[in-house]
C-alpha cells in the first residue's frame, strides 16, 4: 500500500551526457529520507513524466537510493556514472529511446549485466523489450504492486522475473 505522507530528500546533480549536444541535463536524485546505507540498493528511473517517477519511487518504497533521469541520454549518462543495482526504464523517452538506451546498456561492459525493468504503453513492447535484453516487463499504466513485485524480484533475486 503506498503512504502518501512519505517523505523524499531531493537534489539536483548536473552533467553533461555523451552526446554531441552542447547543453547541460539536469537529473534529480532522489533519496530517502534516511541516510544511505552501504546495503542499500541503487535504483535509476528513467521516465520522462515526473508523476511517474514519484509513483515509481513511492510503488518501490523506502530503503532504496534512487536516480532520476528525463531523457534517454541523461538516463544513460546516469547509469554508467551511478551504476545502479536496477533501471526502471520507459521505452518513449525524449533525446532516445528506450530501446535504444537498453542497447547500450547490454553492449556496455560496466553495465550489461545490470538488471532492466521496461514500462511502456506500446502495444507489443513487451515483446521488444524482452528481445532487446530487458530482464522484465511492466505494462502502462501500471498496478503498483506489480512494479514493485518485479522490481524486488530483480533486486533480491537471481535472475529475470517471470
Amino acid at each position: 500500500m503506498l503512504c502518501a505522507n512519505e517523505s523524499f530528500r531531493v537534489a539536483t546533480v548536473e552533467f553533461r551526457p555523451r552526446t554531441t549536444d552542447s547543453y547541460t541535463d539536469a537529473c534529480t536524485v532522489v533519496t530517502a529520507e534516511a541516510e544511505p546505507t552501504a546495503a542499500e540498493k541503487t535504483v535509476l528511473v528513467c521516465e520522462d513524466d515526473p508523476n511517474l517517477r514519484t509513483l515509481v519511487r513511492l510503488a518501490l518504497g523506502e530503503g532504496y537510493r534512487f536516480f532520476e533521469a528525463p531523457d534517454g541520454p541523461s538516463g544513460l549518462a546516469l547509469a554508467e556514472r551511478t551504476r545502479p543495482d536496477l533501471i526502471v526504464l520507459d521505452l518513449m523517452l525524449p533525446g532516445q529511446s528506450g530501446l535504444d538506451v537498453l542497447a547500450e546498456i547490454r553492449h556496455s561492459d560496466e553495465l550489461a549485466e545490470t538488471p532492466v525493468l521496461v514500462m511502456s504503453a506500446w502495444s507489443y513492447a513487451d515483446e521488444a523489450a524482452l528481445a532487446a535484453g530487458a530482464d522484465a516487463f511492466v505494462p502502462k499504466p501500471f498496478d503498483p504492486d506489480k512494479l514493485r513485485e518485479a522490481a524486488l524480484e530483480l533486486l533480491e533475486g537471481d535472475g529475470a522475473a517471470d
